[in-house]
């Protein structure tokens, strides 16, 4: 599916602005709790397909909208990035707000810069940063209930960590990956560099688990996290973490964690010359 958004009727919009033109990149945070995912899909609501429905309102012309990287159904985003080219002179404090006022408070536009025009918020980034939070206690907590995953068995945080250190660096992560099928009939690549994991704690005892890399595949977040939380309750040692990596099997690693305690938290992009 693709990244690059689309929806736009002729008939309920004004003609096509022309040059000259200019790219507009947006930081976007959103609680993916009632959205299908952030593609368009349609028929049923999306991140994405909520934003651009309001962009093509307020700018009143067709929008091709790019974002850093899609989010699956019930997942939510801290520091999602987007792009799209309107008309030059554009007032991006009034675009903020009509934008926050239309998609407000599920979607949440947290601030709006002209760019390079050759810019790509998907492939000008150099990495992307994932939280997923664990409620580990005996009881459910009310107020977590979409944004963190109830386990309800002690878990160990050495565990926990030293099972992160196999993650480290550049991997074959199919054993943490769904299977992509590309239309060639070859699978996707599925060799990934990962920068950053660790688990911190809050001072209530919530658990934070925190991944960085150059990109990710599909679902690889969450089965890390089910492996990992597997090693937590003592079902795997942190040292099956390297003979999971090594058979490429994705019926050696753990179940994939639910989606509400994931969070696109952050998206790296080279400083500007």
């Amino acid at each position: 599916m693709p990244t690059t958004l689309t929806l736009f009727d002729p008939e309920d919009m004004d003609d096509a602005p022309q040059p000259p033109l200019t790219r507009v990149r947006m930081t976007v945070a959103y609680d993916g709790t009632k959205f299908h995912g952030f593609a368009v899909n349609p028929g049923v609501s999306t991140v994405g397909g909520s934003l651009l429905e309001a962009l093509e309102r307020v700018l009143r012309h067709p929008v091709d909208l790019t974002c850093a990287g899609r989010t699956d159904k019930g997942v939510h985003a801290h520091g999602q990035v987007v792009d799209f080219a309107t008309t030059e002179g554009i007032d991006l404090d009034a675009l903020v707000r009509s934008l926050n006022g239309l998609c407000g408070p599920s979607i949440a536009v947290r601030d709006a810069e002209v760019v390079d025009e050759e810019f790509s918020s998907r492939f000008d980034a150099t990495f992307r940063r994932y939280r997923y939070t664990i409620h580990n206690a005996a009881h459910p907590d009310p107020f977590s209930t979409n944004t963190a995953w109830h386990v309800r068995e002690p878990l160990s945080l050495d565990r926990l960590r030293l099972a992160c250190d196999p993650l480290l660096g550049t991997h074959d992560f199919a054993s943490f990956c769904r299977r992509n099928t590309r239309a060639d009939g070859t699978d996707a690549p599925t060799v990934r560099d990962v920068l950053d994991a660790r688990w911190e704690v809050d001072p209530d005892g919530t658990l934070r688990f925190w991944i960085q890399a150059t990109s990710f595949c599909h679902q690889m977040v969450r089965s890390i996290v089910g492996t990992l939380v597997e090693a937590g309750l003592g079902k795997k040692t942190p040292g099956d973490i390297l003979g999971i990596i090594a058979a490429r099997d994705r019926a050696a690693a753990g179940p994939v964690a639910p989606p509400h305690g994931l969070s696109l938290w952050e998206v790296g992009y080279p400083d500007p010359t």
